[in-house]
């Protein structure tokens, strides 16, 4: 299959393209220079399917990620996005995923199951445009899926704990957290799975783990050998997506074994810098 992604130069976009390309698939890279989110339409050169990862925000930022100009964000996000997917079916493509969020959820009071019949509920900007851009998405006369995805997480690129981890093995305080995760080759399987399941179409969930901070430092204390105190575990757990559909696909994430064969290649990367 010929696929045309989006966002291959961020840290998911390329977990995916690495994921499509060991399985045979030949991948169109569409990012800068030669295009960018919110210009001009690109050449999908064939393409068969649009994987669409794209996201303008400020640097490591996505919640309150529109750095004070939140109708550039929109403009650029959710009108940029309407505008690809629109120039991806007038050029023949027939399968389009887009990485949406849980962040469409984020409206809900704690303890409401997330299914994927739920109607969104953003919270803020972040979550608005990926529900403007699922909306959009699914009123185009092509086969398409919209993956709402948690916090992404694992070694190199894809780090988010390093600055935790280093706070937490200098013995600085940690503050409580919890959050839902999934591991980005877990993310990347689950893209190239409904890439070949055209039948499945609307939200699709895709999470794997509740994880607390106390619970992730006190394995970190345990293979490094660190006896800083641990932040309070959290009461207040977030919404957890329900993943069933994605599940009876027959995708099966590496949960807590995945983490831990990949923790130690995470401490190594906090302790470096």
């Amino acid at each position: 299959m010929k696929v045309a992604l989006t966002g291959a130069g961020g840290v998911v976009g390329g977990l995916i393209a690495e994921a499509l390309e060991a399985r045979g698939d030949s991948v169109l890279r569409l990012g800068r220079p030669d295009w960018q989110l919110g210009g001009p339409a690109p050449d999908f050169g064939g393409a068969e399917a649009l994987v669409h990862c794209a996201f303008h925000h400020a640097p490591g930022r996505f919640r309150g990620g529109d750095a004070g100009d939140p109708e550039g964000f929109r403009a650029k996000n959710l009108s940029g996005s309407r505008a690809l997917f629109e120039a991806a079916v007038d050029a023949g493509v027939t399968r389009i995923l887009f990485l949406s969020s849980r962040a469409v959820f984020d409206g809900y009071p704690r303890g409401t199951r997330l299914t994927e019949d739920l109607p969104p509920r953003p919270a803020e900007i972040y979550g608005e445009v990926k529900a403007g851009a699922e909306a959009a998405l699914a009123a185009l006369p092509v086969s398409s899926v919209a993956l709402r995805a948690t916090g992404v997480y694992g070694p190199g690129p894809a780090n988010k704990w390093r600055g935790l981890i280093a706070d937490y093995l200098a013995g600085r305080e940690v503050a409580p957290r919890i959050g839902t995760e999934v591991h980005g080759a877990d993310l990347a399987e689950a893209v190239a799975l409904l890439l070949d399941v055209p039948g499945v179409t609307g939200p699709v969930h895709c999470s794997d783990l509740l994880l607390d901070r106390r619970a992730l430092l006190a394995e970190v204390a345990a293979l490094t050998g660190a006896a800083h105190p641990l932040p309070a575990a959290t009461a207040d757990a977030p919404n957890v997506l329900d993943c069933a559909r994605l599940a009876e696909l027959g995708w099966r994430p590496g949960g807590l074994d995945r983490l831990r064969a990949d923790l130690p290649a995470v401490i190594a990367e906090a302790r470096a810098g």
